[in-house]
């Protein structure tokens, strides 16, 4: 009778953990809805999100999302200057040398298109989506984007996507330089390990060599190089809120910015 009674509290106690989960994930799910609901409200045009951060910290996916779930455009920031550097690196073109990568820039044609696998990057009309993801790119990226020449062209066209337009935008100067009036502003970060481990998961999955180890340093080094650059470089805006997305899953980190984007619609 002890063993029954005892089996009996075991699964009593089941049952109410089981409910808590189920009351979690509901709240969850309501959250979303009513967070659905409200973004919808905010249709005036000009409506601008800025979400940056080191390398890896998730904001490409994180704004994706948030764009698909607000309605509004997504501007890959980073797929931009990831074509300009695989467009010189396939040209032989200097990548210490500013002036010809702007003038690289100036003649050339960059287009986003919105896909269901997400933004598709077209240059020269040469769809280069999966050329732009190589690591001989990852580690020259940084060193293009350093230039005034190449971050006052960007800076313009971006400027000119999100005008009049209800947009996000992710990179690692958008709510410092490129959208300083932007209204509501996200710093996402992680842990060097952390990040690695997202982009070495990242890069096996679309079968392509990875080396873990490597990959910490790479963005330990790339967090240095945008860091301490001259022109814009990575710097955590005034206003903006900051997220350590590090033990946080993708659907939280979005329904974290979708909750600032309401409380900025309420004022």
């Amino acid at each position: 009778m002890l063993a029954i009674y005892a089996n009996y509290e075991i699964i009593k106690r089941k049952i109410r953990e089981v409910n808590v989960r189920i009351e979690k994930s509901a709240a969850l799910s309501y959250r979303k809805k009513e967070n659905a609901g409200k973004c919808c409200e905010l249709m005036a045009k000009g409506f601008n999100v800025a979400i940056d951060g080191p390398a890896g910290a998730g904001k490409s996916t994180v704004a994706k999302k948030t764009a698909e779930k607000l309605g509004f455009l997504y501007i890959d920031t980073g797929a931009m200057y990831r074509a300009i550097t695989f467009a010189a690196l396939a040209e032989g073109i200097d990548l210490h040398d500013g002036k010809a990568l702007g003038k690289l820039l100036e003649k050339s044609e960059l287009r986003l298109e919105s896909s269901n696998e997400g933004t598709a990057v077209f240059w020269n009309g040469a769809d280069i989506t999966a050329a732009i993801r190589t690591n001989e790119v990852n580690s020259n990226v940084s060193l293009v984007a350093s230039h005034r020449e190449v971050r006052e062209g960007m800076t313009a066209m971006q400027q000119e996507l999100a005008k009049s337009k209800n947009a996000v935008l992710d990179g690692r100067d958008i709510g410092t330089h490129v959208l300083p009036d932007a209204n509501v502003k996200v710093f996402l970060t992680a842990s060097v390990e952390e990040r690695a481990r997202r982009r070495h998961l990242e890069q096996l999955e679309k079968g392509l060599p990875s080396d873990f180890e490597q990959l910490k340093k790479d963005i330990a080094k790339r967090d240095e190089l945008d860091s301490t650059r001259a022109i814009a470089p990575l710097k955590q805006a005034a206003d903006a809120q900051v997220v350590d997305t590090t033990s946080m899953g993708i659907d939280e980190v979005v329904e974290t910015i979708l909750d600032l984007v309401k409380e900025h619609s309420r004022q």
